[in-house]
């Protein structure tokens, strides 16, 4: 399905979600260095954590109301209010002010507008494209993401570090232009979802209950709650990219000559290394994301996830075998191949699987599994002062193996689901 062919609320926002992430990658890899220098390294990492958990509260909240108030209702509300809270940030790192603690509030509510918004976001591009078409769809804006997390960086490093006030205020004010964007030139595509308590009661608590209720539903989907523990296992292992690789190579890899032509040779570090890789890792994504998708729609959806967890588990494990620079740019290229074969079938599975009126809070639930998985990944940077590397990228090599088996007990349980309502019907 080609761009111009797209709905025109798709369009909108591919353009407009392109610029915000560009802008927010501009100063969000910066932001670690700023609070720990402001508060020491315990307390921002200790804040940081608690400002995680109101995202996820958020996103749960955001995907019961995306099926209740709308998609475009929440994505106007989420824009203008991250962008509001961006403006707020800056204005506590500016010339005039400087309150790092208000400049957290702020940061941290901009998070959970960010969260408000990304169910809607995903529900939307269920809601207008058709299924065989879901998988491009979300293969783009994946694709376009990952180019704004290597464009940012690079943008930020220029002028962020010189300009920080004003690239916080132009974050904001892009965010306040998509707002008025979605609210003048899209239309609301969610179906209309009110429930008897809804109507019957005007207690406070009446939408809290229901909110629990509704996510009990979808916990008691066994299918759907294997994939999110199959989920957490993957994201465990892909989350390393962040915590313990960087750690790895930059403690184990010593120098090498990467290429030697005769009296040229290009000599790495591993702190080059890992930039490298991390590197191919974003150059890869931004480049074949949309084609390995097309090819791994032609495959079952069930051999695809088990495979992109097998491969995962041997590019982690690969990591572990060898301090030789070519071996763990290969095992980068695995890695970064097992991430592109789920990286548009992933939601376009969670479309499928999720009612038509609850499909906000089905995309919200689903985000639980990067969001424990990046709770729980740095567990495994002690983890290598207990066992050593080799056992611990074993480990979650064994991790993300048990994640390829439990997606095909998942479909084996789904195709079951199915072949019984088609008897019933």
């Amino acid at each position: 399905m080609r761009i111009r062919d797209w709905d025109l609320n798709l369009k909108i926002r591919l353009f407009g979600e392109a610029l915000m992430n560009i802008t927010y990658w501009m100063f969000f890899p910066f932001l670690t260095i700023y609070f720990a220098n402001a508060f020491g390294k315990e307390l921002a990492g200790l804040l940081l954590i608690i400002s995680q958990l109101f995202s996820v509260l958020a996103n749960l909240m955001g995907g019961h109301f995306a099926d209740k108030y709308g998609r475009k209702t929440m994505m106007v509300l989420s824009s203008f209010g991250q962008g509001l809270s961006f403006i707020l940030f800056a204005s506590t790192n500016s010339p005039w002010l400087d309150m790092p603690l208000l400049g957290f509030v702020f940061f941290s509510l901009a998070g959970v507008f960010g969260a408000f918004y990304w169910p809607a976001s995903q529900a939307m591009v269920t809601d207008v494209v058709d299924e065989k078409h879901r998988s491009g769809v979300f293969a783009i804006f994946y694709t376009s993401i990952n180019i704004a997390v290597v464009i940012g960086p690079i943008l930020g490093a220029i002028f962020y570090v010189r300009y920080p006030f004003e690239v916080l205020c132009i974050s904001g004010i892009i965010c306040l232009l998509l707002s008025y964007l979605l609210k003048r030139n899209t239309r609301e595509t969610a179906p209309v979802y009110q429930t008897e308590q809804q109507n019957s009661s005007g207690k406070w608590y009446g939408m809290i209950m229901q909110q629990i209720k509704d996510y009990k539903i979808i916990f008691n989907d066994r299918a759907f709650l294997l994939y999110i523990i199959a989920g957490v296992l993957v994201a465990l292992t892909f989350m390393q990219l962040d915590m313990l690789l960087p750690v790895y190579i930059t403690e184990m890899v010593q120098k090498q000559n990467m290429f030697h032509f005769g009296d040229w040779s290009l000599t790495l570090s591993g702190e080059q290394l890992f930039g490298v890789v991390l590197s191919e890792n974003g150059l890869l994504v931004a480049l074949f994301t949309i084609i390995v998708t097309k090819w791994m729609n032609t495959y079952k959806e069930k051999n695809v996830f088990v495979v992109s967890s097998i491969i995962y588990g041997i590019a982690i494990a690969t990591f572990g075998l060898s301090t030789s620079v070519w071996v763990i740019i290969l095992a980068m290229g695995l890695f970064t191949f097992a991430e592109l074969m789920t990286a548009g079938i992933q939601q376009t599975f969670v479309s499928k699987i999720s009612p038509e009126h609850m499909r906000g809070q089905y995309f919200a639930a689903a985000s639980l599994r990067n969001t424990i998985g990046r709770t729980i990944a740095p567990v495994a940077i002690p983890m290598s002062l207990w066992f050593g590397y080799l056992p611990t990228f074993v480990m979650l090599g064994i991790l993300a193996l048990i994640s390829g088996y439990l997606y095909y007990v998942m479909f084996q349980m789904a195709e079951q689901k199915l072949n019984n309502y088609v008897k019933a019907s």
